[in-house]
């Protein structure tokens, strides 16, 4: 099959939800998968741009983006070429050798980004444990710290391993699986002043603060940017005390905040920080990137099976030189305004039903008031009701997540459905 055949294919190209080509059981499918997710009763089939097919041929504009994971939307054509080429050619081998598509997306993400070196590797959660890693073993053979620490914040959330559930502040997440890994203390986000007495409280005996590990914006938690003067704060305490700052950029690397990176909305550098998500635009990768100082790994300390093949690497690339070429970011920066603009504007209206809109780019929350009985899992319901994928960050955070190429009138279109969601919720 050619490139050219898939991408003229009529299944992949489909307007319309006429097609139906995955018959669906539930009550089979929930006999066979473990019920580690609390679905919302749609099976989902095919997808185009921003917009997706249930099995049975109903239509949705996708603003959940895979939880901001599908950078370009769905069948983009340099994805599809990206993945016809690469599995014609090579898909995986082991880093025994060298694969020079790894070779060439490291490179560009050093080009784009303040890291000088790069590990791969399959999730979040993995590059998360990496940089965890790296920070323990800098902190034994560098600061000379016994029993380091690693500061993150409250309502964070960092991966489902042990070690990144552990770093997430969310007792939710870590309950039923303790004993958790040691190391970890936590303190409020975007307050300084809890970072100092933490490093104060905790720099005892053999035990110090080796690092600090936060979201440039805070997803999960509540879509909640950080401030501009904590993250310059931060940057000064971790230079004059040697304390690594790494960022968890998961969900907001990629050009999802406008920008490549969330840390550029801040004015600071990090010394290590971590991608996956929208990196290969929803083909799984994960990255772990850090300055040249702190790349002590040596072989045989850190790997991964799977990570960097040649498969991921290829899609992951012409992802990144895609955003490049066809002005995505510059996209992401209009339509994020305007998406917030239109948000604020229905909050105006429904002073009784919201709170705050919040966010950077093309991830934003809009925060249901206290006092209201909306919870975000109802008003998500509704608004698939409505046509509209959303993700909830919290009980009372609605998540706008859309694929980084979406139009400004799909904006408006899913700015409709907010309105009328909100209206039969105020009836």
């Amino acid at each position: 099959m050619t490139i050219e055949t898939l991408v003229e294919n009529p299944y992949i190209q489909a307007e319309s939800g006429s097609e139906v080509s995955v018959p669906f059981d539930q009550a089979e499918f929930d006999a066979n998968v473990m019920g580690t997710y609390g679905r919302f009763p749609i099976a989902l089939d095919r997808g185009k741009g921003c917009r997706v097919w249930d099995t049975e041929g109903r239509e949705y504009l996708d603003f959940v983006a895979g939880i901001a994971t599908c950078t370009l939307g769905h069948a983009h054509p340099a994805m599809i070429e990206a993945v016809t080429r690469q599995i014609q050619k090579l898909h995986h081998v082991s880093n025994l050798y060298y694969i020079p598509e790894q070779g060439e997306l490291a490179k560009w993400l050093i080009e784009h980004s303040c890291a000088d070196r790069v590990f791969f590797c399959n999730s979040g959660a993995e590059a998360n444990e990496s940089a965890i890693k790296l920070a323990r073993k800098y902190a034994h053979t560098v600061l000379d710290i016994e029993k380091p620490v690693i500061l993150t914040a409250k309502a964070s959330f960092h991966g489902r391993t042990l070690a990144t559930i552990t770093a997430t502040g969310q007792s939710k997440y870590q309950k039923n699986f303790d004993p958790l890994v040691p190391g970890f203390h936590y303190v409020p986000y975007n307050d300084i002043k809890a970072v100092e007495n933490a490093i104060a409280d905790l720099d005892e005996g053999n035990q110090r603060v080796a690092a600090i590990l936060l979201e440039a914006l805070q997803g999960e938690g509540g879509v909640r940017p950080g401030e501009l003067d904590y993250f310059l704060r931060l940057r000064k305490i971790c230079d004059d005390t040697g304390i690594l700052l790494m960022l968890d950029e998961v969900q907001v690397g990629m050009g999802r905040t406008g920008k490549y990176w969330g840390y550029e909305n801040l004015g600071i550098e990090p010394d290590i920080f971590s991608s996956a998500k929208g990196l290969a635009g929803g083909i799984p990768i994960g990255a772990m990137l850090c300055k040249q100082f702190c790349d002590i790994f040596e072989p045989g300390e850190h790997a991964s099976t799977f990570g960097g093949n040649p498969f991921v690497c290829a899609v992951a690339l012409s992802v990144g030189q895609t955003l490049e070429q066809e002005d995505i970011l510059q996209n992401v920066q209009q339509r994020g305004e305007q998406l917030r603009k239109r948000l604020r504007a229905i909050a105006v209206q429904y002073p009784e039903l919201v709170a705050e809109v919040r966010g950077w780019g093309l991830i934003n929350g809009m925060e249901l008031a206290a006092e209201t009985e909306l919870t975000s899992i109802d008003f998500v319901k509704a608004a698939i009701a409505e046509g509209l994928l959303l993700v909830p960050a919290g009980p009372k955070v609605i998540r706008f997540v859309p694929p980084l190429i979406v139009s400004a009138e799909e904006i408006e279109q899913a700015a409709q459905v907010v309105e009328r969601v909100m209206a039969a919720s105020a009836s």
